[in-house]
């Protein structure tokens, strides 16, 4: 098929359920995208279909707008998945571009961003560790770095995960013992720490060691980054056997233990990388209705680790179409190597090229392996990629299973597909923090959790004790609150089955008498228990019109609740630790205006506490330095409102 013909048809994009705004027969949808079609340019851009709510369905580039839309105009001649999302559309918009490859950038920016539910979405928002040796101070460091390379020194990676990184760091350090302290640190030590006890530091900070020889060492550390591994071997190697002769053993025995730390970074690399010195390996491995792709990081000759992401939307997709939306919106804010091995060549082949090419402000070379060590490399990586997916996919298949036994014996129609947790945490009522966790099919999912900094009567400081029951009804009542207003229809996804409370009759009888409140119906609730002394193993299930129940100690169900009530626990209790954390140091002191660290500082020298402030006169606080007598009656006055 000519590349022409390919531009005029729709994307094969998988669609997701319908919804109770679409027409049965896509007219409605038809139309939309015909007075859309009325001013559509014919140039390169990229468009979006949005619901009549306003949600964005499906983001789409072409090299002529005008053509690649028209295609949708016609629902009689689309497939079903297609069809639907037509008949979900109530209007289009559009952003044109200079050119294809730039409307290709600007959709994986878009994907990434909005999440369209009929787009191939990859799911990721996190940032790679690098290492960096740094070249902005007269003692340069190995450190981790992850975030803006605003620093001045050489980055070395991406790694994997930050455990790899931490790993390469401590190796690093042994092999080359440079400091790993900060720069106040180094800046005002009187004699060495313990990092050169164990000889994993030379000591710059107290003199023991010379600027000319510690630039060697950084030198060596700078050439084993690089991938000059044989080099700085054979020198260290020289160095031993110099030291040997000497009789110099302990040199000796210390570059041998330089040695064997290389050895170890070298041992751990996993891999043959032989003869590629910077690239991604990206495989794709689908079943199931599910895809995972797995990248290898290939930098300096070294195996920096490797990754496996599950792209979702990606049923019925076939691997060139999965493989090009990966792609896209991997790279749309990470960099982009000078060679890509992927397992099986992406649609738009060219084009593709073209726009990575052009993000990494050089030439991308993108194959597919055929033979020789780069095709061992990529059977590597698609192995790695099926083993991911089979245990993802038993993991969901135990999933669903206790899910269903979970309906079951709580009484509902069918398993949930969506569990929130709730509980709380405050020690003797300061500082009280409400979570809320969330799990589903595939497990938690983290990027729902949410935590509430409880307003109510119970964070006041009139609050005597934890007035558990309080904090509950507030929690529950602003979640729900929320949801009623921005997802009346329950269209979202965001709406959940089932809600476990923690606590027993009183926090249940909370929750359903919050949910009579808002009207809030078709959602099950239950509250579960700690048994007495807090026993794992018999927590008592209460259920609203039911008596209450144990299960078996070796139910699955039992321990199923547990892992996610202790989830939620665990988070709540995090929530709690940093609010409080965030507390400490702060005083009324803080309140006033005008009143800042230095001032504070003074009065408290001065009175010995805030209290000490309160309770001063106001001639007194006249007379601590820096307080003049306009700050010294705003003091006073903070502190007796009244007069």
């Amino acid at each position: 098929m000519a590349k022409a013909d390919r531009d005029k048809r729709p994307s094969p994009e998988n669609a997701g359920p319908a919804t109770e705004d679409a027409s049965p027969d896509g007219a409605r949808g038809a139309a939309a995208i015909q007075l859309a079609l009325k001013t559509m340019p014919s140039t390169p851009g990229v468009y979006r279909m949005l619901s009549e709510k306003g949600e964005v369905l499906y983001v789409g580039k072409a090299r002529n707008l005008k053509n690649r839309v028209s295609n949708y105009a016609q629902p009689g001649r689309l497939d079903p998945r297609l069809h639907r999302m037509v008949a979900t559309t109530a209007r289009m918009e559009v952003v044109t571009t200079t050119t294809e490859a730039e409307a290709l950038l600007l959709e994986a920016n878009l994907i990434k961003k909005l999440k369209p539910r009929f787009n191939v979405v990859l799911r990721d928002d996190k940032s790679f560790p690098y290492i960096l040796l740094r070249n902005d101070h007269d003692w340069p460091q190995i450190v981790k770095h992850r975030g803006a390379r605003r620093r001045d020194g050489e980055y070395f990676g991406p790694f994997a995960s930050a455990g790899s990184v931490n790993e390469t760091v401590i190796a690093l350090q042994r092999a080359f013992p440079l400091r790993s302290c900060t720069d106040h640190v180094i800046a005002n030590r009187s004699r060495p720490c313990l990092q050169h006890q164990i000889k994993r530091c030379v000591a710059p900070c107290v003199g023991l060691v010379d600027q000319e020889s510690y630039a060697d060492l950084v030198e060596d550390a700078r050439a084993f980054l690089k991938g000059r591994t044989r080099e700085v071997q054979e020198r260290l190697a020289h160095g031993m056997q110099e030291a040997s002769e000497a009789l110099d053993f302990e040199k000796a025995a210390q570059l041998r233990d330089r040695i064997r730390a290389l050895n170890h970074i070298q041992a751990h690399q996993g891999i043959n990388v032989s003869g590629i010195e910077e690239a991604d390996v990206v495989a794709l491995h689908q079943a199931g209705g599910q895809a995972c792709v797995q990248v290898f990081f290939i930098r300096q000759g070294r195996n920096y680790g490797n990754r496996a992401y599950y792209p979702t939307h990606t049923k019925d997709q076939d691997e060139g179409a999965v493989i090009a939306a990966f792609l896209a919106q991997f790279y749309e804010d990470k960099e982009v190597p000078r060679l890509l091995l992927v397992s099986a060549l992406p649609d738009n082949m060219e084009l593709m090229t073209e726009a990575l090419s052009t993000r990494a402000g050089r030439k991308v070379e993108l194959s597919v392996p055929q033979r020789g060590d780069r095709r061992v490399l990529m059977a590597h990586a698609l192995h790695n990629a099926k083993d991911a997916l089979a245990r993802r996919l038993a993991e969901s298949a135990t999933q669903r299973e206790l899910l269903e036994g979970l309906a079951d014996r709580i009484g509902m129609e069918a398993a949930p597909q969506r569990i929130e947790v709730y509980d709380n945490s405050h020690i003797q009522g300061s500082q009280p923090v409400g979570g809320m966790i969330v799990a589903g099919p595939e497990g938690f999912m983290k990027s729902q959790y949410r935590k509430f900094t409880i307003k109510g009567a119970a964070g006041s400081q009139e609050a005597t004790g934890g007035d558990d029951y309080g904090m509950m009804k507030e929690v529950l009542t602003r979640r729900f609150s929320r949801l009623i207003r921005e997802d009346p229809e329950r269209t979202g996804g965001v709406w959940p089955d089932l809600v476990i409370v923690d606590g027993g009759q009183g926090q249940l009888s909370v929750a359903c008498e919050v949910f009579e409140e808002l009207g809030v119906t078709g959602v099950t609730v239950i509250g579960v228990a700690k048994g007495p002394d807090r026993d794992a193993g018999r927590e008592r299930f209460f259920i609203p019109g039911k008596s209450p129940f144990l299960l078996p100690e070796r139910d699955p169900m039992l321990y199923f609740v547990q892992r996610i009530r202790d989830e939620a626990h665990r988070f709540a209790i995090g929530a709690h630790r940093q609010k409080r954390g965030n507390q400490i140091g702060r005083s009324q002191l803080d309140e006033i205006a005008g009143i800042g660290a230095k001032r504070k500082k003074a009065l408290l020298h001065h009175f010995g506490s805030a209290r000490g402030v309160s309770d001063a006169a106001l001639s007194d606080l006249e007379k601590v330095d820096g307080v003049d007598r306009t700050v010294a009656q705003r003091i006073w006055d903070h502190f007796h409102p009244n007069g």
